[in-house]
């Protein structure tokens, strides 16, 4: 009998949890482990933030959902990882041994490497907002209320080194709408700064025409941006912006003041993992093989933000590879096989195709893009904007909320419609 220990309950360690209960038969112990007892939908997030969902909708209680699947759940964080004696040791003092390790944790959020920047509860100075987690989205939404009878301008996008920009367009645009209703709009100035070298690069050097399109919508809705931006220091009321040109020699010194602000940081790894000998590279994310299986330690996998991939192209400014949902979810099921094969005593051959398949909504339209593989070069590459985005992202949501409630990871029609359009989740 094995027991495998699954390090994190989001968008990649739930599914993964309910999918290795299915392959493996039940003599085999399967435990969540999660700092939370509560999973946290986090593409909501930004509707979170201007109070368009309230929290009850978007999270769930994880230990009845996996009791139903004779899952086993522990609430408490992990603080350190023995990996060659293959034991966790928690939060309060007890110790966990584990047979196979999926560690599925997210990111740390680096809010430290910018001064100023990132909520004080997350080690940040207190001067910007995130939407990274749903505490984050709640505290934004308080400080919106109240900004809301006094606006003034507004800076929302993405510290050096940050790799998941598709949220901060999300949030710009979701605010813009929101803005816009409340006939408030023409009161609040905006200005998006992304440490990408240009608008609509995302992390992935571009998606079909994800350049012109997101210019013209940021246009459209009276934007202005500042692109190759080393955001260096935030104070009360004002972030200083170093642009660099495409040679990384700096431009112009921007300061930009704001009275409201979100950011998204850049990503590192959590301490329990980070200081692992030989598992992570030097910002603390896990190092892979083509199978998701560490390369120091032949029972540990991992797979979602925490892992290590290298950035798409060297950038003026730091940028990371994004890992979006469906990219997590081809990870979490190659690693599902490949310890399942293990078991048999059959070699790993299970590969995840990573591909991106991502919905950002914009408050009253959407954006969509398709990435088959995620990482260039591509078979499938393109780009789309339109209102049936917004409806889809909203579907996206309840459905991914239910498939959380039944237990199940991909269900049956969902494999078959993606499966016509040639999205798939692991490499045949």
């Amino acid at each position: 009998m094995a027991h495998i220990v699954i390090m994190g309950a989001g968008i990649g360690g739930m599914p993964a949890a309910y999918e290795m209960r299915e392959m493996l038969p039940q003599e085999h112990r399967i435990t969540v482990v999660n700092s939370t007892d509560y999973f946290q939908f986090v593409p909501s997030n930004p509707w979170v933030a201007v109070g368009w969902r309230q929290r009850e909708a978007v999270t769930l209680p994880i230990a009845p959902y996996l009791a139903r699947k004779k899952i086993g759940f522990i609430g408490q964080a992990v603080t350190h990882i023995d990996a060659a004696a293959s034991k966790l040791t928690l939060l309060d003092g007890q110790t966990l041994d584990y047979d196979y390790l999926l560690i599925a944790t997210g990111p740390k959020l680096a809010f430290d490497e910018v001064a100023g920047a990132g909520p004080v509860k997350s080690g940040g100075g207190g001067f910007t907002h995130s939407i990274c987690h749903v505490d984050h989205a709640q505290a934004f939404f308080a400080d919106y209320e109240e900004f809301l009878k006094n606006p003034g301008p507004i800076v929302v996008g993405a510290m050096p080194g940050a790799s998941c920009f598709g949220p901060a367009y999300e949030f710009a645009m979701i605010l813009d709408t929101d803005l816009r209703r409340r006939k408030l709009r023409n009161k609040v100035p905006m200005t998006f700064v992304t440490s990408e070298p240009y608008i609509g690069h995302l992390g992935l050097g571009g998606v079909g025409d994800s350049k012109s399109m997101l210019e013209s919508e940021l246009r459209g809705r009276d934007m202005k941006w500042i692109t190759n931006a080393k955001t260096t220091k935030v104070e009360q009321g004002k972030m200083f912006v170093t642009q660099l040109d495409d040679h990384g020699n700096p431009v112009k010194d921007h300061e930009v003041p704001f009275k409201l602000s979100m950011m998204l940081p850049a990503f590192k790894g959590v301490d329990a993992v980070a200081t692992v000998p030989n598992l992570c590279n030097p910002r603390g994310m896990v190092m892979i093989d083509e199978f998701q299986r560490s390369k120091a330690y032949r029972n540990i996998y991992s797979a979602g933000v925490c892992v290590a991939i290298p950035p798409v192209e060297v950038t003026p400014v730091p940028t990371g590879t994004p890992k979006t949902g469906y990219m997590i979810e081809s990870m979490m099921t190659a690693i599902c096989h490949n310890i399942a094969d293990d078991l048999a005593g059959k070699p790993a051959t299970a590969k995840g195709t990573w591909n991106a398949v991502c919905l950002a909504d914009m408050g009253d339209t959407g954006a969509a893009f398709v990435a088959l593989p995620q990482i260039p070069p591509r078979n499938v590459n393109w780009f789309k904007k339109g209102k049936w985005v917004h409806l889809a992202k909203i579907a996206y949501e309840k459905y991914f909320m239910r498939k959380l409630k039944k237990g199940t990871s991909e269900p049956i029609y969902e494999k078959y419609i993606m499966g016509l359009l040639g999205i798939n989740r692991l490499n045949k």
